[in-house]
């Protein structure tokens, strides 16, 4: 009778720490905008650049490795679907893998003023794949004189203990996005 009474106890202890922790770990959602003018540059051409995953490796540098696992579409519609590896910035020995599925798209011709757009939505995994959180980003393109304005909205998951630190890792990365797109178009010859 005492050793049924315990186990049911530890029984009630495991569920309530499972518990606990699942209350802890899960993601809140959270946004985070950021834009950036690119002087002397063609909207088409900086988003033709982003579209690009293998330059996404020059202007995020936490990204270790790709695979495109898909890609179909046009020129006006093209979708494709890469799983990548990165490092945290702040951890750089802690590794995750993600999944991401862009959509990168522009208005027809004749449409004023044009929209370059990518939209992508990235699940990213931790501890083998067994905890994953999932983000939402739609960056777009357009013209501002003779330069190109470029504006990012991301809607991201996190833990709630973890919020300043989700945000940190955020912060680096889209600031040296927008920042080495900056530095490499200010570097560039303007025809693509």
């Amino acid at each position: 009778m005492l050793v049924k009474r315990w186990n049911i106890k530890r029984l009630a202890l495991y569920g309530c720490v499972v518990l606990i922790l699942y209350i802890l770990m899960t993601s809140g959602s959270r946004k985070y905008k950021i834009d950036v003018l690119i002087d002397n540059s063609k909207p088409e051409e900086v988003w033709e650049y982003v579209a690009d995953f293998s330059k996404m490796r020059l202007l995020n540098p936490t990204i270790l490795d790709f695979k495109i696992i898909t890609d179909s579409g046009h020129a006006h519609d093209w979708r494709y679907t890469v799983e990548y590896t990165e490092r945290l910035s702040h951890w750089p020995y802690w590794l995750n893998k993600a999944k991401a599925d862009y959509i990168v798209t522009k208005t027809m011709p004749g449409v004023d003023p044009a929209v370059y757009a990518i939209e992508s939505k990235h699940k990213t995994c931790f501890f083998k794949g067994t905890y994953c959180l999932h983000s939402i980003s739609e960056f777009k393109c357009t013209a501002a004189g003779k330069d190109t304005y470029c504006s990012e909205h991301i809607q991201y998951q996190c833990p709630p203990f973890l919020g300043e630190a989700c945000r940190r890792e955020l912060e680096y990365q889209r600031q040296a996005v927008i920042h080495n797109l900056t530095v490499i178009f200010s570097k560039k010859p303007h025809s693509y």
